[in-house]
């Protein structure tokens, strides 16, 4: 028989059972109770071990003893399905006419030759003197008598001039950063019009090789680190790419809303990668619900934005020459769906590990209420969240680096450079993703707490198995002594 008095004088970490998960021990006494008053401490200890990529060494998630109840089963998945066949209802209303890609293309060839970009190899690069032109204007605003004009010398590779060497002028800036011979170049072909002989052009390097060994080895690297998970990712880029191919780019350039364009395409996109990626789950239809909150808000938030800030998709040549064979709603469509699109893969992140964070609050304490998962949960969430807004601040940010620098040259005063067309663009992205990425924090929180709120733990009723789990340890105890 064990005394009280020696019951208290023992070790007090000694009495509290402890379950092990993924190599780390919880004390059942840390469920928290009723007031929530231990959920920062479970949190915190979360904090170190949750994330949708953890898994334990029995090959099992953390989480996955949690039982959800029937009713909140049945709302979840049906909300997951209804929204996936909304998607689905939503691209065949949107679907583009037949042949609208090939409309445009002949308007882009219509009254004159069309361009066949030819790969070649370079011999040789000789400088040569030639008049100068407005497009050699000085800093100062004086147009040179001379200036230089870089020829390259290089043999065809393909098509019916195979083997034919050929001499075109390349661009002082592209001259000055090398050309070797040997290097794959692309030039354009311009066949012979009645009164005009066949001309070449340079037209840009042909990356092709370089770009196929990257690619390649990204795919490669990632199925060997994440296996069977990194070849089902691999499937969902293809199968997004596909979407936004053959979907996306096409209906917006038939003028379908933008707006309804980017958030049906993206919803289509996500019920299909975050299941193909994630496995079957009501972990992963908790992160699909949250993912689909969280594209409502960015679409609607960046036609407001884009309203707002009069952008109009003209910040480079490329946007300018898209805009004389589309309309200029069309251009205002493609930032608001670019917005969109941007904001996708970080929803993913945040949401799925959001769901698998609240699933583990669940399993290791039983006991907590419908309050207490949210506040630890977000607990959780507000770490990743920061991280997470940097992680989009830094992208946009690299991306608009040669803006910035020629802003900094051209306009020292950086509040006239920020409302610039390129800056504005890119402000713009990055406020809507970051916002709208930390709204969808507590949405998915919330959602995943309501589904796990009544769930059971291994069989165990929730607010009981902390009680018992002590009973039964006690008398355990009283029987050894």
């Amino acid at each position: 028989m064990v005394h009280a008095t020696s019951l208290r004088r023992g070790s007090e970490a000694d009495l509290k059972p402890r379950r092990r998960s993924a190599g780390w021990e919880v004390p059942e006494s840390a469920t928290p109770g009723a007031d929530g008053g231990d959920h920062g401490r479970v949190a915190s200890d979360l904090h170190e071990h949750t994330g949708h990529g953890h898994v334990r060494p029995d090959g099992s998630r953390p989480g996955d003893d949690v039982r959800v109840g029937a009713l909140a089963r049945r709302v979840v998945v049906v909300l997951a399905v209804v929204c996936a066949l909304a998607s689905v209802v939503g691209v065949a209303l949107l679907w583009p006419p037949p042949g609208t890609l090939a409309e445009l293309r002949d308007q882009v060839s219509a009254g004159g030759s069309v361009v066949t970009d030819v790969e070649a190899r370079a011999d040789s690069l000789v400088q040569k003197t030639c008049p100068g032109t407005t497009l050699d204007r000085l800093p100062d605003g004086t147009v040179p008598a001379t200036a230089s004009c870089p020829t390259l010398t290089a043999t065809v590779l393909q098509g019916p001039s195979k083997g034919q060497q050929v001499q075109v002028e390349v661009p002082a800036q592209v001259a000055e950063g090398g050309i070797s011979p040997g290097d794959r170049v692309d030039l354009g072909y311009f066949p012979p019009t009645p009164g005009y002989d066949a001309t070449w052009q340079w037209v840009d390097f042909s990356r092709t090789r370089p770009l196929a060994l990257a690619v390649g080895a990204f795919a490669l690297l990632t199925v060997l680190v994440a296996r069977k998970r990194g070849l089902a990712a691999l499937g969902g880029m293809v199968m997004a790419g596909a979407v936004l191919a053959f979907f996306m780019i096409p209906a917006l350039l038939a003028g379908r809303p933008a707006v309804l364009v980017s958030v049906v395409g993206c919803t289509a996109i996500m019920s299909v990668v975050l299941y193909l990626t994630h496995g079957f789950s009501l972990r992963t239809a908790a992160a699909h619900l949250g993912t689909v909150s969280g594209l409502l808000l960015v679409g609607v938030a960046a036609h407001v934005a884009v309203g707002a800030t009069h952008l109009q998709g003209l910040s480079d040549e490329d946007s300018a020459y898209l805009g004389q064979l589309t309309s200029m709603s069309t251009l205002r469509g493609l930032v608001v769906a670019g917005i969109v699109l941007a904001g996708v893969g970080v929803l993913n992140d945040v949401t799925i590990t959001q769901a698998s964070a609240v699933w583990e609050v669940r399993e290791h304490a039983p006991g907590a209420s419908f309050t207490t998962l949210v506040r630890s949960g977000m607990r959780v969430g507000r770490d990743h969240l920061a991280s997470t807004v940097y992680t989009v601040a830094f992208a946009y940010a690299g991306a608009a680096l040669p803006v910035l620098v020629i802003l900094a040259v051209t306009d020292p005063r950086w509040v006239d450079a920020v409302g610039s067309s390129a800056l504005a663009e890119e402000l713009v992205r990055t406020a809507i993703g970051g916002a709208c990425v930390a709204l969808s924090v507590p949405i998915t929180t919330a959602v995943a707490a309501a589904a796990v709120a009544s769930a059971s733990v291994g069989g165990a009723q929730p607010g009981r198995r902390g009680r018992r789990s002590a009973g039964t340890a006690g008398r355990a105890g009283a029987r050894r002594g």
